[in-house]
């Protein structure tokens, strides 16, 4: 059988783990600057936790876990010959892998309300599953980095998330990155105006693939949700929206002055803008982005999303926003939060196009121990012993070298790997190192050898 790993997953070289490893420090060390703390949750959640939480597409898109044993036992026979499969899927599936990591902290926030205090600052750095197709910059396995805070309604925090993933992008050498921000409220108020309330998902998620399908695609995709032409024709000026983002925000108060909602998503964007135009950003720019919907039911207030350089082709690297009730579905209400997550790996796909990443050292030992002479082995392995109790990187080469052949495949190894030290032999509790990079040689004592290896 020929070896293989299903589409959309990865395996990572030690250079790439080491890149990645990069990346998710500068992240985590910037949440950590930020007051954020770490939690962690299981892979695969709950089947009622997930559904219902990301609109329907979603809710496709979630991997379902088959129940253990026998799962057709149970399964509705009639439901089985109608071959009815998302009725069917409730009754052989009651977990699902986690596709995000933001309704898992909801459901954990919930659960852990009396140990919690408020507001609560945490991140995670986790792997997610969805069961998309898979395309470059997009795997049905990859890694979020979150951050989010519950229990504050206060604007601040927007303006903080700004400036944090400002801060990530600056610490990596990633410029020209834009955070794009509109508000859920903003997309209701339009919604409103247009006299499509009713059809505020599907207004939403249609105007969210503008970048992918285009203006034609998303009036196609809107007439075929019952929108009519009448309603699509008052959004027209949203597909052309330009200027500034003072001249956007006029636009928007002159457009939603009928719709309370509206209003109040314009003056929460503008609290934001004007907030960040008086501190700064260093490397990214923000921008008002009003066709922004990101398609998850559970966004309330500001949507955030990040899009990488121009130069480079690539779906968002980042995005988030304010849900005021998300802890509700659990039986918490009124808590509201607001979060941001990281996409690990396209910018790393990023770094790597635009050849942003620093020279990593790989993991390996300060000094190898050959193993040319078997009566020796049990004083190298106490020397190695004693070497390592000092955080010295120490390694023994497992296998005797008996030939001439064998024996050059031990330098050869040394060569490989780049090892600076290395112990050729060992006689009367005397060691001879060898400097790799300087050909020098000495005679020391294993207390000798210790001491110059510290230094």
């Amino acid at each position: 059988m020929k070896p293989s790993i299903p589409k959309g997953t990865r395996d990572f070289s030690p250079t790439e783990v080491a890149n990645r490893s990069y990346i998710m420090n500068t992240i985590k060390t910037a949440f950590e600057v930020f007051g954020f703390q770490p939690i962690e949750t299981p892979s695969f959640e709950n089947s009622s936790t997930l559904m219902g939480k990301y609109g329907e597409e979603g809710d496709r898109l979630i991997f379902k876990i088959l129940n253990s044993g026998d799962f057709l036992a149970k399964a509705d026979k009639k439901l089985l010959e109608e071959k009815n499969s998302l009725k069917l899927t409730s009754q052989i599936s009651e977990k699902a892998l986690r596709y995000d990591l933001t309704v898992p902290f909801a459901r954990y926030v919930v659960q852990h309300q009396n140990e919690i205090t408020f507001p609560f600052k945490r991140y995670q750095v986790q792997p997610v599953w969805r069961a998309d197709r898979p395309q470059k910059g997009r795997f049905r396995e990859f890694f979020q980095c979150d951050a989010d805070v519950v229990g504050s309604k206060s604007l601040w925090q927007e303006v903080e998330f700004i400036q944090l993933y400002d801060t990530v992008f600056t610490k990596l050498g990633l410029e020209g990155t834009t955070i794009k921000m509109n508000n859920r409220k903003i997309l209701s108020g339009i919604a409103e105006v247009i006299g499509a309330q009713d059809k505020l998902i599907d207004f939403t998620v249609a105007l969210d693939k503008l970048d992918k399908i285009g203006r034609e695609g998303v009036i196609k995709e809107l007439l075929a949700k019952g929108i009519t032409e009448e309603a699509i024709g008052k959004l027209t000026p949203l597909f052309d929206f330009s200027g500034s983002n003072a001249d956007k925000l006029a636009s928007l108060e002159n457009m939603l002055q009928t719709s309370k909602e509206g209003s109040s998503g314009v003056e929460e964007l503008r609290f934001v803008i004007n907030a960040i135009d008086e501190l700064g950003l260093e490397s990214s720019t923000l921008a008002i982005d009003v066709t922004l919907a990101r398609g998850l039911n559970y966004y309330t207030g500001a949507i955030f999303e990040v899009a990488a350089p121009e130069s480079v082709k690539m779906g968002s690297i980042g995005g988030g926003g304010r849900y005021d009730d998300l802890t509700g579905i659990f039986g918490l209400k009124d808590v509201s939060g607001v979060g941001i997550s990281f996409g690990l790996d396209r910018i790393y796909l990023v770094l790597e196009e635009l050849s942003l990443f620093k020279e990593v050292a790989l993991p390996k030992p300060k000094v190898i121990f050959l193993n040319f002479d078997s009566a020796t082995d049990a004083v190298k392995m106490k020397a190695i012993k004693s070497l390592r109790e000092h955080a010295i990187k120490s390694e023994f080469y497992p296998d005797l070298g008996e030939s001439n052949k064998q024996q050059k495949r031990q330098w050869k190894y040394i060569t490989n790997r780049e090892i600076e030290f290395v112990v050729s032999k060992v006689e009367n509790d005397v060691f001879t190192l060898k400097n790799m990079n300087s050909a020098k040689q000495i005679n020391c004592s294993l207390s000798e050898m210790i001491n110059m290896l510290k230094a």
